[in-house]
């Protein structure tokens, strides 16, 4: 029995004077972090197009032995150095790149992610219109409905449905560019959108978590609140059920396909949010000695109960839709954005009270992209505010250096929001967190052996130690073994495929772009283990040895984790210290004012 105690947090033992207010906050801003818009557009469509019901067979064999395994490494590297994705590394300098890599990753990610939630602002208040702008009620849409429904009645290929044109040509301008070469000019609706969106994300960044934490206990749980809802809803409309079946039906013969495979771990990264440091960074303001086994097999496993769960509600309503039109279901299921912003507002629109569901769906999804965003936002913010402890303990220059933050995010994000914007969008979606993602967590079990990561998990419970055992299996084996087959075939269908928006299939220059935005990410590794290298003395493998060692302030919160009336003999690094040391790591040596303390 799994038992939370928001006494433990009471008295803060890390280093970092900003902590959660409780448990539940930590868990929540996790679950609001992992679970995103991935769950709701993107896993039923992949669980009916991969097989249905045979797609949980991989996908809760990737979780079990490469998402669970790296999402406790990664929040027990954050809770143990009570620091962000760079500063962390102090526990092994040379892999000091992994840290840029993840802070390179979430640059990348923050950039096109906020501009999903501009696209809900902008639906959102388009929602506050009667009839919906998108259905068939409105004046201007009659003459598509008219004519969807005479190529329905001859049974040929029908044209755009009106939810169609609304995103093709009012929201994205896509019918006005030819491609990546062609963005033209910026729609300032959507810059407006964005701008409230970066704005919003501001606020939750200058508030910090204490304020953050607060909110989580709305914004994590409405969305599951909206979910049961729209399934309540769902399940007493006509055709739903034809949905769920869609969604569900089993084909066996799924599983030998090694794309399949591919396909359930790209998910389980995608949506867990491994290797990007925000997971990292909220682990940090954790309490040192915080039962992280028990956090990982929560959020875990709720997450992906989360994605299974919203397929019921997504594909009852498309039952209905499809119930309606007369035609197939899988002609209704879209992918993609196209799901939450083309298939989805259509059924809604053939609901009763169709403003009242588009208005909560649209809310839903907002929540949910705030949460992931502040989740990749504070990875950043607290890699650049461990480098720069200034910037934390002054409000004035922190709510600067935010501002400059988010507004050059907005600056950049303005390419993805011009008529061509959605074939850039998809482009860094695509190449963002591919192979880039899939390399930095493979070094990550590098790192598997640190003591001082196993003595922090050991502090749980019997049965918490016999799960660790599991979990070192799969650190060592199964992990790499799974993750290395996953990298092969990224590479093997990246030479072999082309990327594509719709009819649009991207030029060979494009698709390179993407590439060198993936092999920047990964070449942090390699460039900061030269240059951790490269300050030490000695022979090469001298100087190797040094670069692995830890930085004596690695060691200073296994001090911190005793009670305050307890003598603690302060613990040392075996071994001479010889890596690079800051004046910080020798103020931070003062083990005779700990012990005291």
């Amino acid at each position: 029995m799994m038992n939370y105690n928001d006494d433990d947090n009471n008295n803060n033992n890390n280093n970092n004077p900003y902590t959660w207010g409780g448990k539940y906050e930590f868990l929540l801003s996790c679950i609001g972090y992992c679970v995103g818009l991935g769950n709701v557009w993107r896993f039923p469509y992949l669980c009916y197009r991969n097989g249905g019901g045979v797609f949980l067979i991989p996908y809760f064999i990737m979780l079990f032995f490469t998402g669970m395994p790296l999402f406790l490494m990664e929040l027990s590297l954050g809770q143990y150095g009570a620091a962000g994705p760079i500063t962390v590394w102090k526990c092994c300098p040379l892999l000091k790149g992994i840290g840029i890599g993840m802070l390179c990753v979430s640059t990348l990610v923050c950039l096109y992610y906020n501009v999903i939630i501009a696209w809900t602002f902008y639906y959102l208040g388009s929602s506050f219109q009667s009839p919906l702008p998108w259905s068939c009620d409105a004046l201007h849409n009659i003459p598509f409905c008219r004519v969807s429904l005479t190529c329905l009645l001859n049974k040929t290929n029908v044209t755009q449905s009106p939810s169609e044109v609304f995103w093709n040509e009012k929201v994205l301008g896509v019918v006005n560019s030819e491609g990546l070469h062609d963005p033209g000019p910026v729609r300032w609706p959507l810059a407006l959108c964005l701008l409230a969106a970066w704005v919003v994300i501001f606020l939750c960044m200058l508030k910090g978590i204490h304020s953050s934490g607060k909110v989580v206990y709305v914004t994590a749980t409405f969305p599951y609140f909206v979910l049961v809802v729209l399934i309540i809803r769902g399940a007493t409309l006509e055709g739903s059920l034809n949905g769920v079946a869609f969604y569900l039906t089993p084909n066996w013969a799924h599983l030998a396909d090694a794309q399949v495979w591919h396909i359930a771990a790209s998910q389980i990264f995608y949506s867990l949010g491994i290797g990007v440091g925000g997971l990292l960074s909220m682990a940090s303001y954790n309490k040192f000695d915080n039962n992280v086994i028990r956090d990982t097999l929560v959020i875990t496993i709720g997450n992906c109960c989360t994605s299974f769960f919203a397929g019921f509600a997504i594909f009852s309503i498309l039952g209905h839709m499809a119930w309606r039109k007369g035609v197939p279901v899988g002609q209704v299921a879209d992918s993609g954005p196209g799901l939450a912003f083309v298939a989805y507002p259509e059924a809604l629109a053939l609901l009763p009270g169709s403003v009242f569901w588009s208005i909560l769906f649209f809310l839903m999804l907002f929540m949910l992209g705030v949460d992931t965003l502040f989740g990749n936002m504070e990875g950043i913010c607290t890699a650049v505010l461990d480098e720069f402890p200034q910037l934390r303990s002054n409000l004035k220059h922190k709510t600067l250096f935010l501002a400059l933050l988010c507004f050059s995010f907005y600056l950049m994000g303005l390419l993805l929001i011009t008529d061509g914007g959605i074939y850039w969008f998809t482009l860094i979606d695509s190449f963002s967190t591919s192979f880039g993602l899939i390399i930095i967590t493979l070094f990550m079990w590098v790192n598997q052996f640190c003591q001082d990561i196993v003595d922090m998990i050991c502090h749980c419970p019997p049965w918490c130690t016999k799960l660790l055992l599991y979990f070192k299996a799969c650190w060592v084996v199964f992990t790499p073994f799974l993750l290395t087959f996953i990298l092969t075939y990224i590479f093997i269908e990246m030479y072999r495929t082309s990327l594509h928006y719709g009819t649009y299939v991207y030029p060979t220059w494009g698709k390179a772009l993407g590439v060198c935005m993936g092999a920047f990410c990964c070449l942090q590794i390699l460039i900061w283990a030269i240059v951790a290298v490269s300050k030490e003395s000695g022979t090469l493998k001298d100087r190797f040895q040094k670069s692995i060692r830890p930085l004596n302030s690695w060691r200073v919160n296994n001090i911190n984790t005793t009670s305050q009336d307890q003598h603690v003999e302060p613990q040392r690094v075996e071994g001479p210290f010889t890596v690079n040391l800051t004046e910080a790591d020798f103020t931070s040596m003062n083990w005779e004012a700990i012990s005291e303390a």
